[in-house]
């Protein structure tokens, strides 16, 4: 066990208009945990993610996030402490990267009226522009950037409010290989400068797993097919069994691949 429990779900299940989405789901995440929350798609991990994330309640079983329980204590308050990092930031105004970094401290998609941050904050600010690898980039705009830019610029978003707890959504959507490695590499990282966050990644490629990861939850049909240390979650047989497709998993210097099999036999890597 790395350190006190962040969030846990306790036999979580979830239905939405008469379907059952998720079935009986746990989960424990501790302190400096980096997690990765792996499925097809249509398995249920958005909605697992909206209750590791204080957004969404369970329709039966119970959700603690940083020791509060969920339906107990007032969610903008636990919100305030995890850091979301969503490609599909629905950003509507030409910010700069301090100012999107900042909108972390308030917890907001644009800057509020009549809110001005405070000195230590700017350089709060960017010391974590410069940290995620964006120096000299603060004040440029958000259309400027490229995706792999702002995914580096949402991390920072996320870190900036100091959160325990620092949840990705799909963060690799629309890079290039190059971008992609970058923001891994972003994510890696982590580990050194921030060892007390816990982190959840949500994917559904394996690819796209930083080497930092400790642990996974591969889920299919809204069931746990493998939960715990992720070398002995993210398998052929689980992988190949989660996705209902014959897979060859290989795990090389920290980072996963999965290859189809072909008529039943591996595929040449």
């Amino acid at each position: 066990m790395t350190g006190s429990p962040v969030l846990r779900l306790d036999d979580v299940t979830f239905r939405r208009e008469g379907n059952q989405i998720l079935h009986g789901i746990s989960l424990t995440v501790r302190a400096g945990e980096h997690w990765a929350l792996l499925g097809p798609n249509g398995a249920g991990k958005s909605t697992l993610l909206g209750f590791c994330g204080a957004v969404t309640f369970p329709t039966t079983g119970a959700v603690h996030v940083l020791g509060e329980q969920m339906g107990r204590v007032e969610l903008a308050r636990l919100r305030r402490s995890i850091g979301h990092v969503n490609p599909r930031h629905p950003l509507r105004y030409p910010l700069t990267v301090r100012e999107v970094v900042l909108t972390g401290i308030t917890a907001t998609i644009d800057l509020p009226m009549r809110w001005a941050p405070s000195s230590d904050e700017v350089r709060r600010a960017d010391a974590m522009i410069e940290t995620i690898g964006l120096k000299g980039k603060a004040d440029s705009t958000w259309p400027t950037l490229s995706q792999g830019e702002r995914g580096r610029t949402l991390i920072a978003r996320a870190l900036v409010a100091e959160p325990l707890l620092l949840l990705f959504d799909e963060p690799a959507t629309g890079l290039d290989l190059a971008a992609r490695e970058q923001l891994l590499h972003t994510i890696d990282t982590l580990g050194e400068t921030h060892p007390e966050v816990a982190s959840i990644l949500v994917t559904h490629h394996l690819e796209e797993l930083p080497t930092t990861t400790t642990h996974a939850l591969l889920i299919a049909d809204g069931r746990t097919v493998a939960a715990g240390p992720a070398h002995e979650v993210i398998t052929t047989d689980t992988v190949t069994a989660a996705f209902d497709h014959s897979v060859e998993v290989r795990h090389d210097r920290g980072r996963w691949t999965a290859r189809a099999h072909a008529n039943g036999h591996p595929a040449p890597y």
